[in-house]
């Protein structure tokens, strides 16, 4: 079994005129306003960056070692973040989450960008299974997962308790290194 570099995991990261940074706090101001411009969408999301909750949850990222977070941008302009989550070297998997964008970049082909140049660095790191989990109301990322080749494996039913007390159904899509290999060569 091949060994994860999780120095790689944690380094910034460039792709098609978009890139990540790691988190940091010189950037904990931009992105917290970033993520302020569309309060409304927090509700579907399992943890709220929205700007109540923003510090409390960025913090608790960042401060998880299974966790990478990165500030992402479009060319220059900072245009939201992303974070591999749950790193299980043993497993050799980790979940891409806790993705938002700035809404005018909603629908710009910058997800299938930003998606594209991560799981890029997951596999070539030894990640051999990436996945993503989202709620069943998401219809939005729902269908970006399809775009991108990911695997609908099923529903978790009642997986988790949201920040707005909602029992939320998890449908978990995932992608193989072969599978991703085979799509995006």
């Amino acid at each position: 079994m091949a060994e994860l570099d999780l120095a790689a995991l944690a380094a910034p990261m460039f792709g098609e005129n978009c890139r990540a940074e790691p988190f940091a706090e010189p950037q904990r101001e931009a992105l917290k306003a970033a993520c302020a411009e569309d309060r409304d969408i927090w509700q579907i999301y399992a943890n709220n960056f929205g700007p109540d909750s923003f510090d409390a949850s960025i913090d608790r990222y960042v401060a998880s070692p299974a966790n990478r977070t990165f500030v992402l941008f479009d060319g220059d302009e900072l245009a939201g973040m992303s974070s591999f989550l749950g790193i299980d070297p043993g497993r050799q998997v980790l979940e891409i989450g806790g993705t938002y964008y700035r809404p005018n970049l909603r629908g710009t082909g910058f997800n299938r960008r930003v998606k594209a140049m991560m799981l890029e660095r997951a596999f070539s790191a030894g990640i051999r299974r990436v996945e993503f989990r989202v709620d069943h109301r998401n219809a939005r990322s729902q269908a970006a997962m399809k775009k991108l080749g990911a695997v609908r494996e099923g529903l978790l039913r009642a997986d988790r308790i949201t920040w707005t007390g909602h029992v939320r159904d998890t449908v978990l899509f995932a992608i193989l290194r072969d599978e991703w290999e085979g799509f995006a060569g």
